[in-house]
C-alpha cells in the first residue's frame, strides 16, 4: 500500500500519543514521509517533544469520545500510541480506563470518522513467553491469567479488545507490538528510560538475572509507518531489535558513558522484603523502586523475534548498542548526565 501525503488539502494522519516518548518519534517518522500530521494532546500537556515540528494540535483526551471525534475529523489514517505506560499505578482502574476503553473509543471515533487504516501500537507485553526463554514470536500461546502487572493486562485486554473490533465490526486496524523502546526524548521517562538513566549516572550497583529485547525508538517508530504502509489487517507484527541480559544491557549504557560496568548479580529472591516495604510505603504516596510484580516478571527473560516484521514488512532495526548511545547523548543534552 502506497502512502504518499503531500499537499496542503490532502486528509490528515492522525497521531495520538506524539507529546510522549514513542508518540513523538512516530509523529516525526510520518512528517520525514510527507503526512500531513495532527496530534491528540490533552490539554495543559508537555508539548516539548512538538518543537519545531510542523503539526497540527487537536486537544483532546482519551476520556473524552467528543474530542477523539473532532481529533479523528479529516484523518485518513489514525496512528494510536497514546498510553499510560507505567509498571506499576495507584490507581489500576485508571489505567484499565485509559489503555482498554480509551483505545477503544479512539478506534470507534476513527472509523466513524472513515479512516482508511488504524494503526494500534500494543506491546509485547500483551504477548505470551517461552517456557525455554528462546524468542516469542506472534504465535507464542498467552491467556490474562499468565500476564503480570495491572500495565501489562491493560495492553492484553485492549489488544484482545481491538482485534474482536476487526472481527466484529470490520475495522482497518493493523497492531503492532514494540519491545523496550530506548532512545532519545524519553521526557517522562518510561521505566526502560528510567532504568537507562539511572545506569548511566552510576545508581544501579547491581543486577538480576533476567532479559529483555531492547529497541531504538527511532526503529519503532520506522515499524508503525511499515505496518500503515504494508501490513496486513488483523495481524500483529513484533517491533523488537536485540535481546540482552540485563547483566549486557547494563554493561552497554557502562561503555556509553566510560565507567565499568556493575559486577555484583544478586539473586531476586533477596529482593523480596525489598519490594514488599516500597509496596507498603506506596500506600503513603511513595512511589516503589521495586514491587513482587517486577520481581515476578524477572523470573522470566522477555525475548522476542521480529522475523515476521522483517519479511512482512521489510523492518530492519539497528542494534541495541546504537539506541543506549542515542538515549545516553539525549540525557547530556538535556543536562540529565554531566558532560
Amino acid at each position: 500500500m502506497a502512502v504518499r501525503v503531500h499537499t496542503d488539502s490532502a486528509p490528515h494522519t492522525l497521531v495520538t500519543g506524539a507529546t510522549g516518548f514513542v508518540g513523538s518519534a512516530v509523529a516525526r517518522a510520518a512528517l520525514a514521509r510527507g503526512h500531513r500530521v495532527r496530534v491528540l494532546a490533552r490539554p495543559g500537556s508537555d508539548r516539548g517533544n512538538l518543537a519545531g515540528l510542523d503539526v497540527e494540535i487537536a486537544e483532546g483526551d482519551l476520556g473524552d469520545p467528543a474530542s477523539l471525534a473532532r481529533a479523528a475529523t479529516g484523518c485518513r489514517f489514525v496512528l494510536h500510541v497514546a498510553a499510560d505506560y507505567r509498571i506499576w499505578v495507584p490507581d489500576p482502574a485508571a489505567m484499565l480506563r485509559a489503555n482498554v476503553d480509551g483505545t477503544v473509543a479512539l478506534l470507534r471515533a476513527a472509523h466513524a470518522a472513515g479512516a482508511e487504516r488504524i494503526v494500534h501500537c500494543s506491546s509485547v507485553a500483551a504477548l505470551g513467553l517461552t517456557q525455554d526463554g528462546t524468542p516469542a514470536d506472534e504465535t507464542t500461546p498467552v491467556s490474562e491469567d499468565t500476564v503480570i502487572g495491572i500495565y501489562k493486562k491493560s495492553k492484553y485486554r485492549a489488544e484482545q479488545a481491538v482485534l474482536a473490533l476487526v472481527r466484529d465490526e470490520a475495522m482497518p486496524v493493523v497492531i503492532v507490538n514494540p519491545a523496550a523502546p530506548v532512545g532519545p526524548r524519553d521526557i517522562k521517562p518510561t521505566p526502560t528510560g528510567r532504568m537507562i538513566a539511572d545506569a548511566a549516572a552510576r545508581r544501579i550497583p547491581a543486577y538480576i538475572d533476567t532479559g529483555m529485547c531492547v529497541v531504538h525508538v527511532d526503529d519503532v517508530a520506522e515499524g508503525h509507518l511499515l505496518a500503515l504502509e504494508r501490513g496486513r489487517i488483523g495481524e500483529r507484527y513484533i517491533l523488537g531489535a536485540e535481546n540482552l541480559s540485563l547483566r549486557d544491557l547494563l554493561a552497554l549504557v557502562a561503555h556509553a558513558v566510560g565507567h565499568p560496568p556493575p559486577s555484583i548479580r544478586l539473586p531476586a529472591g533477596l529482593l523480596w522484603p525489598v519490594a514488599m516495604a516500597c509496596e507498603a510505603l506506596a500506600r503513603f504516596g511513595i512511589e516503589p523502586l521495586v514491587t513482587r510484580d517486577h520481581l515476578r516478571m524477572a523470573r522470566k527473560r522477555m525475548f522476542y523475534s521480529h522475523a515476521k516484521a522483517a519479511r512482512e514488512l521489510g523492518y530492519a532495526p539497528r542494534p541495541a548498542a546504537a539506541a543506549v548511545a542515542d538515549a545516553v547523548a539525549w540525557l547530556r543534552e538535556v543536562g540529565r548526565l554531566p558532560p
